[in-house]
């Protein structure tokens, strides 16, 4: 490869080798935040194909962020150890054949198994996405680099409701899995040749594999049980699965605590403010994820929206992030984090409870527009400063690793947000293909998800101090880790690694 390497080591922002790396980076985190819009979407044609139960179509949403969530903390140790082109181009090639393997599922439970490997892959590709630009470009440039990255990747998660309700209308839903097969293999082949492998000279020589199997197993078993046991009642299984989940749930925290080279450090959580940041992290999230869970479904469903309609429907909420989200981290750092953290969840509660009184009857800019506005801008004042005052309150070096840990807890909010409120709705069993069920069970899970977001709230109001986001000032030479959500794709977060650059690429 013709790499235009700088003095420092760095490739230059705006040459040809600078393009392919940001190019290969967006393209490939683009299609995990591309399959967190898209298949929320296509939900209730799946279901229907399958005849499957309300259980299983959350398994096809909770089994991707369960090894998700278990292993992206072990994904970028792993870049760092091994290099992070490799593990990416794995994670990549991972996330291709079992997209593939989605596709042609001749069964529900196929499709699950499938969804849990493509979590795999996302694990792996996730955080060298990122990682490949921070160690890739010149210092001065990774700035502008990530920021190129950030919107880019915005652009992408932006268009999946679009895309993936087109293509469930116009085609299949297994089109919005075939569609990644293609580009994984181009990201695949084009890492090889144009990114720079890299990994961190700091790295620890063992890697907690035993803290990534008991997180596993503990998100596993509780899932499993709140999940099957509304429609399997009491059984040994059940029983086992959850004893099992809370044990090994206990097993990570001794691991952890015990390990001399833990995937989470629970040093980083006497910071009260980090454990606050979190905590306000894990309600909200859950709160969001059963949002985006139901509310397409619901217009699907009750109100007889087009899957092409019903994912357009949060396109506003989209808008207001990209426009507004980094106005939103300027004005947390100007007047401090708790006003906004306080503040923006509330708003985000009152957008659920507009939601909660939708009319399956009515037009969308009447009925539903609103209520997504509202919503949008209680979210637009939430996630830059969470996510803010998360790094704010980690030690500079460990700037990464409480990027990771606040992407995992988001997730496992999410987790359990899928896995507990069809019980609470009552939508269980086919209940959740009954236009009048779902738009009472739609109406409860709102005011659900509602009192969770006001308890967010709360406890950003009298947890959070002020002044969180003034102690401690990145230099200006630091990069930066990342922040997401299911609607905005990803942002960026400071972060610090020494980097060894090892070879520039093949020829």
């Amino acid at each position: 490869m013709d790499s235009k390497r700088d003095d420092d080591g760095g490739i230059a922002y705006g040459t040809g080798p600078g393009r392919w790396v940001l190019a290969i980076a967006v393209l490939g985190s683009g299609i995990v935040f591309l399959d967190g819009t898209v298949v929320n979407v296509a939900l209730p044609r799946i279901g229907e194909d399958f005849d499957a139960p309300t259980s299983s179509l959350q398994w096809i949403l909770n089994g991707y962020m369960l090894s998700l969530a278990s292993l992206i903390l072990l994904g970028g140790s792993l870049g760092d150890r091994y290099g992070r082109r490799l593990i990416f181009v794995v994670g990549v090639l991972w996330f291709t054949v079992a997209s593939l393997l989605c596709a042609i599922a001749p069964s529900v439970d196929a499709l699950i198994g499938a969804r849990l490997l493509q979590g795999v892959g996302g694990a792996l590709l996730t955080p060298g996405s990122l990682a490949m630009i921070e160690s890739s470009f010149r210092r001065e440039d990774r700035a502008r680099a990530i920021g190129a990255w950030s919107g880019l990747g915005g652009v992408a998660t932006a268009l999946g409701p679009l895309l993936g309700g087109w293509l469930v209308e116009a085609v299949s839903w297994r089109a919005i899995f075939l569609i990644n097969v293609p580009i994984g293999a181009f990201v695949a082949l084009m890492a090889t040749r144009h990114v720079p492998e890299t990994r961190d000279r700091n790295a620890p020589e063992r890697l907690d594999v035993l803290g990534s199997v008991l997180a596993a197993v503990g998100l596993g078993g509780t899932t499993y049980a709140l999940i099957e046991a509304p429609d399997a009642g009491f059984s040994p299984v059940i029983a086992v699965a959850a004893i099992a989940g809370v044990a090994a749930l206990v097993g990570f925290i001794v691991q952890e605590r015990r390990s001399a080279h833990p995937m989470m450090p629970l040093g980083l959580f006497s910071s009260r403010q980090f454990s606050a940041a979190n905590a306000v992290t894990f309600v909200v999230y859950a709160a969001l994820s059963g949002v985006f869970f139901l509310l397409v479904a619901f217009l699907q469903i009750a109100a007889g929206y087009s899957p092409i309609a019903a994912g357009a429907a949060s396109l506003p909420v989209t808008a207001l992030m990209l426009l507004f989200s980094a106005r939103a981290g300027a004005l947390a750092q100007r007047i401090g984090a708790r006003v906004p953290l306080s503040v923006g969840p509330l708003v985000i509660a009152v957008g659920m409870v507009m939601m909660g009184q939708i009319d399956p009857d009515g037009d969308y800019v009447t009925s539903v527009l609103p209520s997504v506005i509202v919503f949008g801008v209680g979210l637009t004042l939430v996630v830059a400063p969470v996510t803010a005052t998360v790094l704010a309150a980690a030690e500079t070096r460990y700037s990464g690793i409480a990027s990771g840990i606040n992407n995992a807890v988001s997730r496992v909010g999410g987790l359990l947000a899928v896995a507990v409120l069809p019980l609470i709705a009552g939508l269980t069993g086919d209940s959740f293909y009954d236009p009048a069920a779902m738009t009472d069970g739609f109406r409860t899970a709102m005011y659900v998800t509602a009192g969770l977001s006001v308890l967010g709230g709360v406890i950003a109001w009298l947890t959070i101090d002020s002044q969180v986001l003034e102690h401690r000032e990145p230099p200006p030479e630091q990069v930066t880790g990342e922040y997401s959500c299911d609607v905005c794709g990803p942002k960026v977060l400071p972060s610090h690694r020494e980097e060894e650059p090892v070879t520039v690429g093949s020829e």
